[in-house]
């Protein structure tokens, strides 16, 4: 049974996220080399993209979509269900992708191209967002 109440807690924790996240961003490269921006922002950038993978495995679950061996098969269930689409099933993909270099290989970190996904692509986990609350409205 899909857990409505869960999905919408993981929805506003992604919401506060990316709010303090464009709180403290600053508005040049500069200014986001001060260790503590740049830790606080990749961190804010890791959480996000945390929640957005734990909403998509709450969907799976919860409407019985099957066992997803990895994350890349969650996306691509979400997509084979009509819930999301082709486009954000492939940046869910890169996100996880980069959320992983964020943890897991944290020596090889591009400064300049976090900064970038920062500024230019939070949009993505709106689309994201957009897409799960219509998908929920749709399924009352």
């Amino acid at each position: 049974m899909l857990d409505r109440d869960r999905i919408l807690i993981k929805i506003d924790q992604l919401e506060r996220y990316l709010k303090e996240l464009r709180e403290i961003l600053p508005a040049d490269f500069t200014g986001y080399q001060k260790i503590e921006k740049r830790r606080a922002c990749e961190r804010l950038l890791q959480v996000s993209i945390e929640a957005v993978i734990d909403i998509c495995h709450l969907l799976v679950a919860g409407l019985r979509l099957g066992i997803a061996a990895e994350e890349d098969d969650l996306f691509e269930k979400l997509k084979e269900a009509g819930i999301i689409s082709l486009k954000t099933t492939e940046v869910l993909k890169e996100m996880k992708g980069f959320r992983n270099i964020l943890v897991h290989e944290y020596a090889r970190i591009d400064d300049k191209i976090v900064y970038e996904i920062a500024r230019t692509r939070l949009a993505d986990f709106e689309a994201f967002k957009q897409q799960i609350l219509q998908y929920l409205k749709e399924s009352i």
